[in-house]
């Protein structure tokens, strides 16, 4: 593969997946730019092209010549629900536009979320399940999907489950959101590494998962009670039953008919390779 054909760039390059997938990246070989909005701390390696998701203007002669996009930034965890609608949708549609008219022939890989499935449903989600968003953010991803799909582009969705690892602090804010919010602490969430996020994206580049959505999530489901403790947070315990017992867990069954597998099995492996 030569240069030409690697050169790839990157939305939401510094945010929690962009600023630990991009050094990977480049580590492998990928000629990295990532689309960002002034000046920015990037790694080593990746090259700044200004451009602004709101702003289709902006990307005017921008999104030319690259063999893929990686579309990474998203806004979660905000009260402003107008912001995360026109982040994750219309900052999507913008970007695709884009594509179609300067860079047509490239992969378009975009993060999904293990959040658009039915919190009531009674297996874990699976790709081929009609989806069911309670909230903005994955409302928004859900929508931003079904644009994505019907662009005429050649796409792929990775929708990831709980993501953690690389000193990112997102398992160190949990207990904030769960323990107000009053979760069971049965709760089980599927999980996935920033290493086994690179490792898909790999895949996703090389073409595997052209025209799927895809959810990837590691070996073992892991409940909130444990996970809370990993961080030294204690949970009131509880043995009443689960309302919603699938919730927040996937099904990787079609990763894993594709080839990946996580390199980190378990939350317990990376505790036990030192890599949270």
């Amino acid at each position: 593969m030569n240069r030409e054909s690697k050169k790839i760039l990157v939305t939401g390059a510094t945010g929690l997946v962009g600023s630990r997938v991009l050094p990977r990246l480049v580590a492998a070989g990928f000629d990295c730019y990532a689309l960002v909005r002034g000046p920015k701390d990037l790694p080593d390696g990746v090259t700044a092209v200004e451009g602004d998701l709101l702003d289709a203007e902006t990307l005017t002669g921008v999104v030319t010549v690259f063999s893929a996009i990686i579309h990474l930034a998203a806004v979660f965890r905000s009260p402003d629900m107008d912001l995360i609608w026109k982040s994750n949708l219309d900052g999507t549609k913008n970007l695709i536009e884009a594509v179609k008219a300067q860079s047509p022939d490239a992969r378009f890989i975009m993060a999904g979320t293990a959040h658009v499935y039915d919190a009531y449903g009674n297996h874990p989600g699976r790709e081929d399940d009609a989806i069911h968003p309670e909230h903005a953010y994955p409302a928004s991803k859900a929508a931003a999907e079904l644009e994505l799909s019907q662009s005429g582009l050649n796409w792929s969705v990775l929708r990831f489950p709980f993501v953690y690892g690389d000193g990112d602090g997102h398992l160190e804010d949990l207990p904030k959101h769960v323990i107000p919010a009053k979760w069971h602490p049965a709760t089980r969430m599927s999980t996935i590494h920033h290493l086994d996020i690179f490792r898909a994206l790999q895949m996703a580049l090389e073409g595997t998962m052209d025209g799927r959505r895809v959810n990837l999530c590691d070996d073992a489901p892991i409940s909130i009670y444990e996970l809370l403790r990993m961080v030294g947070v204690e949970m009131e315990p509880s043995a009443e039953p689960l309302v919603k017992p699938w919730y927040l867990q996937v099904d990787g069954s079609v990763a894993r008919s594709l080839g990946f597998q996580p390199a980190l099995r378990t939350v317990y492996q990376a505790v036990q390779e030192g890599l949270l």
